[in-house]
């Protein structure tokens, strides 16, 4: 096995030297009641094993039958893509052993995928926009989800043991593959991230997957190569697997390349291989050797007919496609009401949907926009993570704006509550409650604390007696560091006027 290396160039150097050549496999789990070739439950979350047949567990004399409804969603998400449908399409066996592939195949599509031929455009934080190729997007069966046990780090290295569950086994897959990407240069990081977003957004609003990246719905595996300025003929690649969240698919294809260039300024060539990213470290490290077609020895799965389509089933299921995507964000925009730099905000923060959720759910454009490109950001960027990654739901959104609207709480207050609700303390209303976060509006104990501020202040008291009224926020600023915060800053400033005879 040729060497490699971990030692990286600059991303600037790596890019004086080199031209990115970009690929990606993107994995979409469908959301069918059931999987793709059998009658067990597809669902997430359930006691180990359990949602299983025969068939799953590939038992001997057991026959698959196709899900009908997966077929629809395949086709959907081809139309989507700008895809040619097939007329006539097979599934294939891909033959490879792994523990938790229990047939020791995998039920997949080769030579003749149902869609193929497509585009999508994606565009940029700046407004520019590439044109992804399409290869083929086809139907296969997901594999198990393997535990690794006793070690310190969740991974096999330094497991003592591994546990299997095949609930996964055989969940509908579509599985997503573009045509080599050149001409990104430096930008091909962000348009690997960009990708990634569009396709979840197009399944997600096709409403063929629930595509929560943190639970495995979309993964993405990110194929990388370098070769020299000038060069046409594309270099060795790499497959980093399974990434599974936005950020870490721009991480990744950044690392990649700068190994790539340490590699090759080395004189090392580079290894055709898997690689597994490692989050803590925003890492690779090797996995095996990349195995070409012929050695899964792809062969027609005898055990299934061909998907036959024709035009006018196509054309029935054309005619349910939601609004595509780019016409949704320009139609959310004006209903918004957003400026165009505001929107282009919300879109790079990854934040549209969970906007449109949340004013679904209850609120104005602008309270939903406040809260998620304000404090869940801030809070996404502190814990390296994707906002709707925190666990934050419209409905709590929803319930902290309806405290602050009644006056309960106030947005500094409110920011607590949010902390208690994220710990597990209970909804708003009882975190409220439990931690004693009510604002203050009883005046007496109001007046008391104005009493103290303006003895601790009076220059300020003699300036507002002076007719400078905006240097009231001085005696606000006091009465709130000594009421926690709790105290309605409105109601306090009308005290402060009315305790120094001034007219507000």
């Amino acid at each position: 096995m040729t060497a490699v290396t971990d030692e990286v160039l600059s991303f600037d150097e790596a890019m004086e030297k080199y031209d990115p050549v970009l690929g990606f496999e993107v994995h979409v789990e469908l959301n069918t009641k059931t999987k793709m070739f059998s009658s067990a439950p597809n669902a997430f979350g359930d006691v180990p094993n359990t949602n299983v047949t025969p068939v799953d567990l590939g038992l001997p004399g057991v026959l698959p039958v196709v899900n009908g409804v997966a077929v629809e969603s395949a086709i959907k998400i081809g139309l989507a893509l700008n895809c040619k449908i097939a007329e006539k399409c097979y599934f294939a066996r891909k033959n490879y052993f792994y523990p938790d592939t229990p047939k020791n195949f995998q039920t997949s599509q080769f030579e003749d995928p149902i869609a193929y031929d497509g585009s999508i455009d994606i565009e940029l934080a700046d407004g520019t926009v590439f044109t992804v190729e399409i290869e083929r997007a086809h139907m296969e069966e997901d594999a198990g989800k393997l535990t690794h046990m006793g070690g310190s780090t969740g991974r096999i290295q330094g497991a003592e043991f591994s546990l299997v569950d095949y609930n996964r086994a055989g969940v509908p897959l579509i599985e997503i593959v573009t045509k080599p990407i050149v001409g990104a240069g430096s930008r091909a990081p962000e348009l690997a991230k960009a990708y990634v977003a569009a396709i979840r957004e197009i399944v997600k609003n096709l409403g063929v997957s629930d595509a929560r990246m943190e639970r495995g719905n979309v993964r993405c595996d990110a194929n990388v190569s370098l070769k020299p300025k000038g060069q046409e003929k594309f270099g060795t690649r790499t497959e980093t697997k399974n990434v599974n969240s936005l950020r870490a698919v721009e991480h990744a294809v950044t690392y990649e390349i700068q190994r790539h260039a340490a590699v090759l300024d080395s004189g090392t060539p580079i290894l055709q291989e898997t690689r597994h990213w490692h989050e803590d470290t925003r890492s690779t490290t090797s996995g095996r050797p990349k195995s070409d077609a012929d050695d899964y020895r792809y062969f027609p799965e005898p055990d299934l007919v061909p998907v036959v389509t024709n035009e006018a089933w196509i054309e029935k299921l054309r005619a349910e496609l939601p609004e595509p995507p780019a016409e949704r964000r320009k139609r959310l925009q004006a209903d918004w009401g957003y400026s165009d730099a505001e929107f282009r905000d919300v879109v790079n923060a990854g934040v549209m949907s969970s906007i449109e959720d949340t004013v679904a759910a209850g609120v104005s454009a602008a309270v939903a926009r406040k809260w998620w490109m304000g404090e869940i950001s801030r809070r996404a960027k502190l814990a390296d993570v994707e906002p709707a990654e925190l666990g934050v739901t419209p409905e709590l959104i929803v319930e902290l704006n309806a405290l602050i609207e009644s006056g309960k709480i106030n947005d500094k207050l409110s920011r607590d509550v949010l902390d208690g609700v994220l710990a597990g303390e209970g909804t708003p209303a009882e975190v409220v409650e439990q931690r004693g976060l009510a604002v203050v509006s009883d005046d007496g104990p109001l007046l008391e604390a104005i009493d103290g501020a303006l003895a601790a202040q009076p220059d300020v008291a003699d300036k507002i007696r002076g007719g400078k009224i905006q240097a009231v926020g001085a005696i606000v600023g006091g009465v709130m560091k000594a009421t926690r915060g709790q105290a309605d800053a409105g109601r306090v400033r009308e005290l402060i006027l009315q305790r120094l005879g001034v007219e507000g």
